[in-house]
């Protein structure tokens, strides 16, 4: 698995752990992570969905030989319930992963993953290097 991008780490982001071959990223409340008091900002829940629906992405493409660019074509992210001040995990699955574009839906959620507190849906555009 590659390393998060600056961003992520700059938010506290990490992977957690590995689930059916995808990662489960995580972040722990912080200052930098704060909206209102004791509540996750909105801007710091979608970068953990967007960092998850990459991380996962990333881990798909592993295997091929070139690692292509990835560019956001579409990120819509539904806010469930606030994230409160507790650690808080996502996890992205690939709904289509083909030559051209990618489709992710990814879930967060913290003590109980029955019960997310925000989702997203990415379409994303796979573009090959020039050779």
């Amino acid at each position: 698995m590659a390393e998060l991008p600056p961003y992520a780490r700059s938010m506290g982001i990490a992977v957690d752990s590995l689930e059916d071959g995808l990662p489960i990223v995580a972040v722990d409340f912080a200052p930098n992570v704060e909206g209102r008091p004791g509540v996750f900002h909105g801007g710091a829940t979608s970068g953990l969905l967007e960092t998850a629906g990459y991380a996962a992405l990333r881990s798909a493409l592993a295997d091929r030989e070139v690692q292509p660019q990835l560019k956001p074509v579409n990120i819509t992210v539904q806010f469930l319930s606030a994230a409160k001040n507790r650690t808080t995990y996502a996890k992205a699955r690939i709904t289509k992963l083909g030559r051209r574009n990618a489709n992710l839906t990814v879930e967060a959620w913290q003590e109980d993953r029955k019960r997310p507190v925000a989702t997203a849906v990415m379409n994303i555009l796979v573009v090959s290097p020039e050779v």
